[in-house]
């Protein structure tokens, strides 16, 4: 069956190196990574056991004088990326690169919310392929997506506007404010909350999941990186980690309860 809007399908992560940045990742989440052939073989695919979950690129000195920054970007499929982008603007968004083709893969844009948290639109070359398999609690896949925005209720009414998420359970985290969990079709997939840190832009944190979130934690230290936060038990318990991978980006990682 096509994949509906509004799910989540890849994840491309912008780095100064993405040797190493796939060197990382293998280590703490056992991803794989290849290279595309030139001249695109700064992009490198990364796989958690043979299924695709996004890929790293390496930033040039071009990208980085035209805004680029390192971290990572969701994609969020949508069946006609040039509408949805029209009405990205309409509901008050950023549309930072129009709406393109990617020879032999499919069409993207990258956008921004109202707030400024950016994330891409995307739709395959071919519609009627299926998206990955849901993530569940499959280690080495993204489990949850979670948006620190500067102000909640209008972060959450634009992006059900644009791809019909609906509210599911609410936390409340006391003077943090509300958590709001989100469901994209069957059940929940992340989260929306007001940043902690107002000096941080809004944007979105991606879950890679780990059976095991105190070995992986370990293996985020082996490798260079460092644990911002975590672990911490959380409502429904499962448990999460906020680290910085060896280059500085930040990244999270969660062991569902079901793990």
């Amino acid at each position: 069956m096509p994949t509906p809007d509004g799910q989540f399908v890849w994840l491309d992560l912008m780095t100064g190196d993405a040797d190493a940045a796939a060197a990382f990742y293998g280590a703490v989440a056992g991803w794989t990574a290849h290279a595309l052939p030139a001249p695109n073989e700064a992009y490198r695919i990364i796989s958690a056991d043979g299924v695709g979950v996004g890929g790293i690129v390496t930033l040039s000195r071009a990208d980085r004088d035209a805004g680029a920054r390192d971290g990572w970007l969701g994609y969020i499929w949508a069946h006609d990326v040039d509408a949805m982008a029209a009405r990205v603007t309409d509901a008050g968004g950023i549309i930072y690169r129009a709406a393109a083709d990617i020879p032999e893969v499919g069409r993207f844009a990258v956008a921004g919310d109202p707030q400024g948290a950016p994330f891409a639109l995307f739709r395959a070359k071919d519609p009627s392929s299926p998206a990955p398999p849901p993530a569940g609690s499959t280690s080495g896949r993204i489990g949850w997506h979670e948006l620190h925005a500067s102000d909640l209720d209008p972060a959450f009414a634009f992006y059900a506007g644009l791809f019909g998420w609906t509210r599911a359970d609410a936390v409340d985290m006391g003077p943090m404010g509300l958590y709001q969990m989100f469901a994209a079709g069957h059940g929940p997939v992340g989260g929306m909350m007001r940043r902690a840190d107002a000096a941080q832009p809004p944007g979105w944190l991606h879950y890679i999941n780990v059976a095991d979130i105190d070995a992986a934690i370990g293996r985020v230290t082996k490798a260079g990186g460092t644990v911002v936060s975590g672990p911490n038990a959380v409502t429904g318990g499962s448990r999460i980690a906020q680290c910085l991978d060896v280059q500085g980006t930040v990244f999270a990682m969660v062991t569902p309860a079901s793990a």
